[in-house]
């Protein structure tokens, strides 16, 4: 048997390529949309992908389930279970607890591990050329390593109520029943690593196993004792801000993705040709440097986007497709960095980009506007705005600031005064400039605080 974690840094997300090398026949599950390594993990071990599946309705990134099928003729096998309200829009095959895919000499076992998400599966996986009994399980975002996929993101950011409470009771009883009761050596694969907000304290191991999380795991006291409300009450407690983008992904992935096909040749921009679709509001410029490049001038109205690794989750937080379309233009050294700039920003649904450029000569420029630390005090500023999670927040701000997470900014104009100047900042300035950047195109006067809280806090300034 092959199993082969394929993991996206940017969003923290794994997915996994299983093979039976003796038929030459594989599985993917939990397929991201930029499908090319799967297709080269298959032509390098000579197998066929015959089937994809996924564990769940995805919140933090756009399902390659529907691209990876038509690309390979697979199988798309998808949940049944959950109820009418957690039906996949799209045709597929339903999975329910206990049904069984055939890979050659491996079984692919279906679990229902409600909590997360009503509908979600984990997958027990048998190599039937070793063993007779099951050895692995992709569990998603139910068990992580040292963690629990948080089961408040239906209320965060799909717009439901209170369903969080329920929520985190299924994950209790799906332990008990789906999970300490399997062998201690069951390795265990989750869907996400270290950095993802599908819960608070993800561990960095690419793996566990049920015998070291029923015995280490922070949730394996309640279990021992059945004490579901101190369960509860400490998986709920410290959950991280959920990005306003995981509404609309929750939505495009229950509906089914748009399946893209091969892309198209990204264009080259020339300066005036660029400056001429700048002015005319045709297409809008993703400034990928660093802030302090972007501090030192950028074209008005761009879009900071600082690289490559974390395009997906910034390009999220400033674009939203859902209400524009606007063609995108990258700043890029060159071709391959722009290609490489597209698929991030694809794991999100963003389908807009289409040409870069490797300069910003002969393009008009514009010095976002800074204040230091200690003019801050004395500046009439509508608001302060603190861009980092909540948590940060709650463990020391700038006096008299709002709190306002980069990722939800957008999202949530009417917090934000319609008059004056907004002073933003984060810990280091990095979010910052992101979020500055898409509020700055929306229309609004921001000031950036030069070294953001880091650089307040060194000045020993009194911190709420």
């Amino acid at each position: 048997m092959l199993l082969e974690r394929i993991y996206d840094e940017d969003l923290a997300q794994a997915g996994y390529f299983i093979g039976c090398q003796a038929k030459r026949e594989a599985i993917v599950v939990d397929a991201r949309r930029d499908i090319g390594q799967y297709l080269d993990l298959a032509a390098q071990h000579g197998m066929t992908i015959t089937a994809v599946t996924e564990t769940h309705i995805h919140a933090d990134y756009l399902s390659g389930t529907r691209e990876l099928a038509q690309a390979t003729g697979a199988t798309v096998y998808v949940s049944g279970e959950g109820g009418q309200d957690w039906q996949y829009g799209f045709e597929a095959e339903r999975l329910h607890h206990g049904d069984q895919l055939k890979l050659g000499n491996i079984t692919v076992e279906a679990v229902h591990t409600p909590g997360h998400t009503p509908e979600h599966l984990s997958f027990l996986i048998t190599d039937g050329a070793l063993a007779d009994t099951p050895g692995y399980m992709p569990t998603g975002d139910f068990v992580f390593s040292g963690d629990l996929g948080r089961p408040d993101l239906l209320d965060e950011a799909a717009g439901g109520v209170d369903t969080r409470f329920g929520g985190a009771k299924a994950i209790f009883r799906s332990l008990k029943e789906s999970f300490v009761t399997l062998p201690d050596h069951v390795q265990v694969f989750p869907g996400h690593g270290s950095g993802s907000a599908c819960g608070k304290a993800l561990g960095a191991l690419p793996s566990t196993s049920v015998g070291y999380e029923r015995r280490y795991a922070w949730w394996a006291g309640y279990i021992e004792r059945d004490d579901e409300q101190g369960f509860v009450d400490e998986l709920l407690s410290g959950q991280p801000d959920a990005h306003a983008y995981f509404g609309r992904m929750k939505r495009q992935n229950k509906e089914g993705p748009a399946v893209l096909g091969p892309l198209a040749e990204l264009r080259d921009y020339a300066a005036t040709e660029l400056a001429a679709a700048l002015e005319a509001g045709e297409v809008v410029l993703v400034d990928t440097r660093e802030q302090d490049q972007v501090h030192a001038g950028t074209v008005p109205g761009a879009l900071n986007v600082p690289g490559v690794d974390k395009a997906a989750s910034f390009g999220a937080w400033v674009y939203d497709p859902e209400k524009e379309s606007t063609p995108l233009v990258v700043l890029a050294p060159d071709a391959e960095f722009a290609e490489a700039f597209r698929d991030h920003v694809l794991r999100v649904g963003i389908d807009t980009v289409v040409g870069y450029t490797t300069s910003l000569d002969g393009l008009p420029t514009v010095v976002p506007e800074m204040i230091s630390p200690d003019e801050l005090a004395t500046f009439d500023a509508a608001m302060v705005l603190d861009v980092r999670n909540k948590t940060e927040h709650a463990d020391g701000h700038i006096p008299g600031s709002a709190q306002l997470s980069g990722g939800r900014v957008l999202w949530n104009l009417d917090q934000l005064p319609t008059d004056g100047t907004i002073v933003t900042y984060c810990q280091s300035g990095v979010r910052n400039s992101v979020a500055a950047s898409a509020l700055r195109r929306a229309g609004y006067r921001v000031v950036e605080l030069e070294g953001s809280y880091a650089a307040w806090s060194e000045r020993n300034l009194v911190t709420a």
